[in-house]
């Protein structure tokens, strides 16, 4: 067995937060006392392994201690208690543009950057053309870095940091500025890392793609080890634990918890209030994947309003859209309807993954080209984990896989 890349042995670090700073030579003189502060443990004795050839994430709310701990990995701070062993080149892109140079050209940033970070001039000429191109900032690269913006800035960061060639790679939550080529780019890279035997450890909220991109995750709560395993496993224990329910309002259904609600339509028949039914049929903001659901949508019609369609819409909060039903496509739309009452969509098993949507609810005339009423992200609402666990993308299949074995066909089912 080979050694471990990264070995983290009772690490503790604290630092020290300073009430009534003195701010002058001068007035610490006139006072002749000492600062008062209080000390703070941004970790407390966490020890784990990362072992050569994973890919290891950091999770944790903030102020947990993730960045301290890379940074102590990274020997830009030294633990008061505990010590950490890495074996292997490490390459670490911590802060945006860190190591750069404002007044400095691009190409000048990288000589510098790829210096500090172990690299010979030779080297660096070498590689120049590849880093440059992997950036993507071709036509700026002699222009000083001051005027990039802040997707240049890291990509180029990123460029150098990767193209050291490093046995071990830090990453702390700096590709979230980079756009959807970049991120591609960027995952690529680090697969081509995996199959070389390359360490990566990277910090991030991003739990979706955490739990599909790492092999093991530690989770750190106010400077304390939680948990160390699979990441499926850690991260839905993250979520399930760290969630906080969304309030449902009196007026839930009026815009309030919503996204940006615009509403528009003629009002001869309107949506008042909506309502998202879990299994008990107590109005909730939280689902679970596979349970099942009922949106129910409280109408109300000033006159008799002929053959009215009802619709949904679930879009992610990046405004991707997951599914549109409406009582049209079903058939189910009545000949009239006039006064108040609801019309239920029921759903047997919630088939959304993980995450946060948000819902519109509409009513039209029967063309589907005149809106009553359009109340536009009218509710957002929280899916976690539940049955089946699936990581990519925002719904499930529902499906189940099958194995044949001589003759005999075996049904996989997950049990968590």
């Amino acid at each position: 067995m080979s050694d471990p890349a990264v070995v983290v042995d009772g690490v503790s670090k604290r630092f020290r937060l300073y009430g009534d700073r003195t701010r002058s030579l001068k007035q610490a003189v006139l006072q002749r006392r000492r600062a008062s502060f209080e000390e703070f443990w941004a970790l407390k004795d966490v020890s784990f392994e990362i072992p050569q050839g994973s890919t290891f994430g950091l999770i944790g709310e903030n102020g947990s201690g993730k960045s301290t701990l890379l940074k102590c990995v990274a020997k830009i701070l030294r633990p008061d208690t505990g010590g950490i062993t890495t074996n292997g080149r490490l390459a670490a892109l911590l802060e945006l543009g860190s190591g750069f140079h404002p007044e400095l050209s691009g190409r000048e940033n990288v000589y510098l950057n790829g210096s500090i970070l172990g690299l010979s001039k030779r080297e660096i000429d070498k590689r120049l053309d590849e880093i440059v191109d992997f950036a993507g900032v071709e036509a700026f690269i002699d222009q000083p870095v001051k005027n990039y913006s802040s997707g240049m800035y890291v990509r180029l960061g990123f460029s150098v940091a990767i193209n050291v060639d490093p046995d071990i790679l830090l990453v702390d939550e700096v590709l979230a500025v980079g756009d959807a080529s970049f991120q591609q780019k960027c995952m690529e890279k680090f697969a081509d890392y995996r199959r070389a035997g390359r360490t990566v450890v990277v910090v991030s909220h991003a739990m979706g793609s955490l739990r599909n991109f790492c092999d093991t995750v530690a989770w750190l709560e106010h400077g304390k080890l939680q948990a160390v395993g699979p990441a499926g496993s850690v991260v839905d224990d993250y979520v399930d634990e760290t969630h906080a329910d969304r309030e449902v309002p009196s007026d839930a259904g009026d815009g309030v918890g919503g996204g940006d609600d615009a509403r528009w339509g003629s009002g001869e028949i309107r949506v008042d209030r909506v309502e998202v039914l879990d299994p008990a049929g107590e109005d909730t903001r939280t689902l679970r994947t596979g349970d099942a659901v009922v949106i129910r949508l409280h109408y109300r019609a000033s006159q008799r309003v002929e053959r009215p369609v009802f619709g949904l819409g679930i879009t992610t909060l990046e405004g991707h859209d997951v599914t549109g039903p409406n009582t049209r496509d079903t058939d189910d739309v009545p000949e009239s309807l006039h006064g108040t009452g609801h019309v239920d969509f029921r759903v047997d098993r919630l088939t959304l993954l993980p995450g946060s949507y948000e819902l519109t609810a509409a009513v039209y005339d029967y063309t589907c080209q005149h809106p009553f009423d359009h109340r536009h992200r009218l509710v957002r609402f929280d899916v976690v984990p539940g049955v089946p666990r699936e990581g990519v993308g925002v719904v499930s299949l529902g499906g189940d896989w099958r194995y044949s074995e001589s003759d005999v066909v075996a049904a996989v089912r997950h049990t968590r």
